[in-house]
């Protein structure tokens, strides 16, 4: 039991600093860049046209300036659907609980002023908003719900907090690349943000960032959550099956029990054979750790946290398969993958670099798997409730919001019966698998 608390305390600690470098897509944070295609009452944000007059993208005034909302009588459009639905799967600096937002620790550093530490809250959002900061605290600003620093050099830092008149999204070409950029308005002059460090290489479309976000986020908060309650749990367990000493388990300790012994009977033991005792405690932890996740996101207005699609935190998981695989793995394993006996040496410069390949991709898929699942599934939700938002035209269409709400609402209800069904399945697979790298690591050669 001890082992396995320890390891869940591990993965959630090294979960925690991979998160905070590893975000998605700035476009996923609630990009409203679309308002720019609508018109704000005689207001177009393209050219920032007033009256006949346009303006530069950066030029002084308020022109343009909004905080997150939809104006009365503008339609929703497919990009809305999709930039909601990346917004609310993506990690935060708020915490959300139904329409209400709950402020966390942010930790920030920038080589230029060093750290900053202070609660969310300093950025004075709407504790029923959509995350939007009316305040910019020490050059950074809070952008659905998602922490982003000022680096306009013209920006006033000889105070600590500035007031904002809005935010506004453009899409402009960086490094070659089209990305979504913050321009912070506090009625003077419009300012433009760093997005997160995204830390890919650029394969996702990343890149590193003015300042590193050591925050409490919201997915670092759901793990925490998480490791409390499972060792809460089985702790509660560990103490029934002392004070119940040869007695039948019963309620939670049942329970329990069965999930561990089909672990340990389906999984531990085919592939481990007689050394699965020593690997038990390992596939445990990542069972229960990944299937702790998938449950409590799976919970409706609490958090509505998407840890395990993240994939900063399936890449964790992996990198802990990794090690453990490879570091167990014995003589006739690396034999198998550098010099198969018996091959011939020019068979050998084909397979060898297939084999040594294959040691990283089988991470790589697990990685990949557990994160496209969990956020494919949430995406679908998302989807199917914003349905109603379109059908409806924004509200402005009552037929159109009661017709869709039918259907919509019991397309989610199958559709979270299903993720529950996923939760657990995805949870097996990834113990599965690692049992099995780790049963090719550490089998001995057979000698017929």
């Amino acid at each position: 039991m001890k082992k396995h608390i320890l390891l869940s305390l591990f993965a959630l600690l090294l979960s925690f600093s991979m998160n905070a470098q590893s975000h998605p897509k700035d476009k996923h944070d609630h990009d409203h860049s679309e308002h720019a295609d609508h018109d704000h009452g005689d207001h177009s944000h393209d050219n920032h046209k007033h009256d006949g007059k346009a303006h530069d993208d950066h030029a002084h005034g308020d022109h343009g300036c909004h905080f997150h909302h939809h104006p009365e009588g503008q339609e929703y459009t497919p990009k809305d659907v999709a930039n909601t639905a990346f917004h609310h799967i993506s990690d935060a600096n708020v915490y959300s609980i139904g329409p209400w937002q709950i402020p966390l620790p942010c930790i920030l550093y920038a080589p230029e002023t060093g750290w900053d530490v202070f609660l969310s809250s300093k950025f004075k959002f709407k504790s029923t908003g959509h995350g939007d900061g009316y305040s910019a605290y020490k050059g950074y600003i809070l952008d659905a719900g998602t922490v982003k620093r000022i680096t306009d050099p013209s920006f006033p830092r000889d105070v600590d907090e500035v007031p904002l008149q809005g935010i506004i999204h453009k899409t402009e070409m960086v490094d070659g690349k089209e990305k979504t950029v913050a321009y912070a308005c506090t009625g003077e002059a419009m300012y433009r943000t760093d997005p997160k460090s995204i830390a890919d290489a650029g394969i996702f479309g990343g890149g590193i960032s003015s300042f590193y976000d050591f925050s409490i986020t919201k997915n670092v908060t759901s793990m925490i959550i998480v490791f409390f309650g499972m060792l809460w749990l089985f702790l509660r367990v560990a103490k029934s099956y002392v004070t119940r000493n040869g007695m039948a388990p019963k309620g939670l300790q049942s329970f329990i029990e069965s999930i561990f012994v089909f672990i340990q009977d389906e999984v531990a033991k085919p592939f481990l054979g007689h050394k699965y005792l020593k690997y038990q405690p390992f596939l445990m932890a990542i069972f229960f750790f990944v299937l702790g996740l998938n449950l409590w996101g799976q919970i409706p207005f609490f958090g509505g946290a998407n840890v395990t699609g993240n994939i900063g935190v399936t890449m964790v998981l992996a990198i802990f398969a990794f090690l453990v695989v490879n570091l167990s793995g014995n003589k006739h394993y690396w034999e198998h993958i550098i010099a198969m006996p018996g091959v011939p040496k020019w068979v050998l410069t084909i397979l060898t670099p297939v084999e040594f390949l294959g040691i990283f991709i089988k991470p790589l898929t697990l990685m990949l798997r557990l994160f496209a699942n969990i956020t494919a599934g949430h995406m679908v939700i998302i989807v199917f409730v914003s349905l109603i938002f379109m059908f409806s035209k924004g509200g402005t269409s009552m037929a159109g919001g009661l017709g869709t709400a039918v259907g919509s609402t019991l397309l989610t209800i199958f559709m979270m019966a299903i993720e529950l069904l996923v939760a657990f399945i995805q949870a097996f697979v990834f113990t599965i698998l690692t049992a099995s790298y780790l049963g090719a690591a550490v089998e001995e050669p057979h000698h017929h």
